[in-house]
């Protein structure tokens, strides 16, 4: 059993003496939590520490030089030398998500954390409002064997707080950080004239929600010029494994008869061309139908690129959007959403409001601020298990 933490409000040394594993799906698989620790190792070799990564899935051909080792299926000897890299490390963050680990709702992840001899550092990605018994065990089961439980939001807080078997002393809310640095002003750089860009990216699937933006097109009709709408990123590769792209060709269907012009773009895109297609947005558009995700990474870069925001009611981005960044409607309403849509195209003046207010949350969303904060937990954690002095 590990020993919570508590961190106080003042500051903790750097991590330059710190040696950090992470246990996480890793680039160049495609899955948010990848890009995550991708962004963490590389904001904690910033803070002075070193990273080791040990991959969840099979290693590809050409492996990123951080990774040691892979978790790629239920060998007991797998499992053994994957805990034994992460173990030379002074903490291991392990990335939690149902879906990550082998066994039903991801369970083995529960023998894992407790085999690992390091402190533990879990990050929770899903925090579920009604899990199912086994759900619920295999969350609290790791919470209890971590020195500390890191969430990345109020909300996911306290739902962790009032639905789970957990001691709130561990908790600790970092937000997300985001990927793509603050820049200029799209909408001032526009010609006049030319069609304003409304931009939803991210990896496709049901649940995304993009057919009720594409029928929200409806409520733009007066709108001159009428804007273009841009879906960037390829089909989620769990969603194309089972399904193929029968959700792509749903929306390219639907999108025919919409009233602007609607382009699919499934070009992969490294961190300075995500960054210039964000840029290029006079809005971002997040019509996700779920009512439970408490962290999105999308939502994290728009506003800290500085975009104004029109999303659904997702809990994330009611907290984040709450000052004034953007503007959220209910799930599964385009009526709702096109009008939304179109009260940021047709007001300058609130269109400017939301960005000003997305640039004053930015530089806490710094991945170099999260990071830092990481750090600050970590060497907290490492220094109350050294040995007390006689």
């Amino acid at each position: 059993m590990h020993t919570p933490v508590r961190v106080s409000s003042g500051p903790a040394g750097r991590a330059d003496a710190l040696s950090f594993g992470i246990l996480s799906t890793f680039p160049p698989t495609s899955c948010g939590i990848a890009t995550f620790s991708a962004a963490l190792a590389v904001g904690l070799i910033g803070e002075g520490a070193s990273v080791d990564v040990v991959r969840c899935g099979l290693s590809p051909e050409v492996e990123d030089v951080l990774v040691v080792g892979s978790l790629t299926d239920s060998d007991d000897a797998d499992h053994r030398r994957a805990i034994d890299a992460l173990n030379r490390n002074d903490l291991v963050v392990v990335q939690h998500e149902y879906g990550l680990y082998d066994g039903v709702d991801g369970e083995l992840i529960i023998d894992l954390v407790a085999a690992i001899d390091a402190p533990v550092v879990v990050v929770a990605h899903t925090v579920l409002t009604e899990p199912t018994e086994n759900q619920q065990r295999v969350l609290e089961q790791v919470c209890r064997s971590a020195d500390a439980v890191v969430v990345m939001t109020r909300t996911a807080h306290a739902r962790l707080l009032a639905g789970y078997d957990i001691d709130g002393s561990k908790v600790h809310v970092i937000p997300h950080g985001a990927a793509t640095p603050l820049a200029a002003p799209a909408a001032s750089q526009r010609l006049p004239g030319t069609p304003r860009r409304l931009l939803t990216w991210g990896l496709l699937g049901p649940g995304k929600g993009i057919e009720w933006a594409i029928d929200a097109m409806d409520e733009l009709g007066d709108v001159d010029p009428l804007p273009e709408y841009v879906v960037a990123g390829a089909t989620h590769p769990k969603v194309r494994e089972r399904h193929g792209e029968v959700y792509r060709e749903m929306l390219v269907d639907r999108a025919a008869s919409a009233i602007v012009d609607i382009t699919f773009d499934d070009t992969y895109r490294d961190l300075m061309s995500l960054t210039d297609l964000i840029q290029s947005a006079d809005l971002v558009v997040l019509p996700y139908d779920s009512r439970d995700q408490v962290t999105s990474g999308v939502l994290v870069d728009a506003v800290a690129a500085g975009r104004p925001v029109v999303s659904t009611a997702f809990p994330h981005a009611v907290e984040l959007l709450g000052t004034g960044a953007g503007i959220v409607v209910p799930q599964r309403d385009p009526v709702a959403l096109g009008r939304a849509i179109r009260s940021v195209l047709t007001d300058p003046s609130l269109a400017s409001s939301m960005e000003a207010e997305a640039r004053r949350l930015a530089p806490d969303l710094a991945w170099s601020a999260v990071a830092h904060r990481y750090a600050e937990l970590a060497e907290l954690i490492v220094a109350s298990h050294r040995p007390v002095p006689s």
